[in-house]
């Protein structure tokens, strides 16, 4: 798969990296000639070049990319970067990064954005699910489909320890997608039997997370 990231700053790089050890091809473009730093990622193509021009990123090959990162630390940047290569190029999938929890309302389809990762509001979620038992936390939306990536860990006082999966009355709209158990991951069958403790990823939809919340408990 071939990934083009927008922004080679700490977390441009630090994706190329992750991206690399994955065996992806990865392209990092940049218009300030500091972040060029071709030794830190020798492995990856680089490019100096503003991702907010079409003639740069027509040169850099999105058309022949299947996934680009906007990953810069300006917003602005990252919305733009998404909506030209969604219209312009027809990439099939665009993750942005959102600086500001002000404006993650924007990173959306209608700017081209599939997956919009905010930092801040990510941070917050991994504190509320080291601090909270019972309580269902959302990790990530998934713009394009509408849908969320929940979280929780079932109390001990819960009414579906015991119960298989298969048995679960779950809302509609929802799939229980992993368990986390003594430092494994589990694919959920229906024959699996949920147990105190458990850590649960679900996907969701907004509309059903109450509904859902009032049933994990």
């Amino acid at each position: 798969m071939r990934v083009a990231i927008a922004g080679a700053g700490a977390v441009g790089r630090s994706i190329a990296m992750e991206l690399l050890e994955n065996g992806h091809e990865v392209l990092l473009i940049d218009k300030d000639p500091r972040a060029i730093r071709v030794d830190s990622v020798p492995q990856a193509e680089w490019l100096l070049a503003d991702a907010c021009e079409i003639s740069s990123l027509d040169e850099a090959g999105f058309d022949r990319c299947q996934v680009v990162v906007a990953a810069t630390g300006d917003d602005k940047v990252n919305l733009v970067v998404s909506l030209l290569a969604r219209t312009e190029f027809g990439v099939p999938r665009t993750v942005a990064r959102v600086n500001h929890p002000n404006n993650e309302w924007l990173f959306n389809e209608s700017w081209g954005v599939d997956v919009a990762v905010s930092t801040p509001r990510m941070l917050c979620a991994l504190v509320e699910e080291a601090v909270s038992v019972g309580d269902l936390v959302r990790l990530m939306t998934l713009r394009q489909s509408n849908a969320n990536l929940v979280e929780t860990t079932l109390a001990e006082s819960s009414k579906l320890v015991g119960e298989k999966v298969s048995s679960v009355s779950w809302p509609p709209d929802t799939a229980l997608v992993a368990i986390l158990r003594g430092g494994r991951v589990i694919v959920p069958s229906g024959d699996d039997p949920l147990e105190a403790g458990d850590e649960l990823l679900l996907v969701t939809t907004e509309n059903v997370e109450e509904q859902l919340d009032r049933l994990l408990r």
